[in-house]
């Protein structure tokens, strides 16, 4: 799985073009079309999600194309997953959190718990994000909550990311929580994420 722009129509032309590279370890050639992905509808985009599928003319590996958007293998849009995360750090629990979204309680405090576990992890790679793209980055101050730290160093890897590559020139226009896909390459909510250092 490769995290690609939201935009179909740039994956298509950089896909056709060779600009895709295959993730694989010590691969790099370039990835070409394979097929489409199964069809499937995520909550808070306004169509169906069909992803494009890549493959490797090298190592014969296959790669879906997952738009910054969506996290991996979750059925609810990344700003939705996002939302939720900020009303928690607002103070909200999981049931009046997800009940503004028309989101499952259940679904809120699976996603809850799977961050609250890893919450210190993803704001220090989040933060080594930031320092990476920017220059002169002035870490956060600790704002005595986890959940609000983790929307601080998410508030700055954004910043720097748009002031290194423009509010919409290369990247496009992107939410907080499509760079949080994009760095997590669409797992921030995956097993065995963040990597470990």
């Amino acid at each position: 799985m490769i995290t690609v722009e939201a935009d179909p129509v740039l994956v298509e032309t950089r896909l056709r073009g060779g600009q895709l590279a295959c993730p694989g370890e010590g691969c790099g050639e370039s990835l070409r079309p394979w097929g489409w992905a199964r069809v499937r509808q995520v909550h808070g985009l306004p169509d169906a999600l069909r992803p494009r599928r890549a493959r490797c003319g090298s190592c014969l590996v296959s790669h879906v194309l997952l738009p910054v958007t969506v996290l991996l293998r979750r059925a609810y849009a990344a700003d939705v997953i996002g939302a939720v995360v900020s009303a928690r750090a607002g103070g909200a629990g999981h049931r009046r959190a997800g009940l503004g979204l028309a989101v499952p309680a259940a679904t809120v405090r699976g996603w809850l718990r799977r961050l609250a576990g890893r919450l210190e992890p993803v704001r220090v790679f989040l933060l080594q994000v930031a320092l990476r793209a920017g220059v002169d980055v002035t870490v956060p101050e600790a704002l005595g909550c986890p959940w609000r730290d983790l929307l601080a160093a998410l508030g700055l890897a954004t910043a720097t990311l748009r002031g290194r590559f423009g509010p919409v020139g290369v990247l496009g226009s992107v939410t907080a929580w499509q760079v949080a896909a994009a760095c997590s390459g669409g797992r921030l909510l995956a097993p065995r994420w963040p990597p470990a250092r």
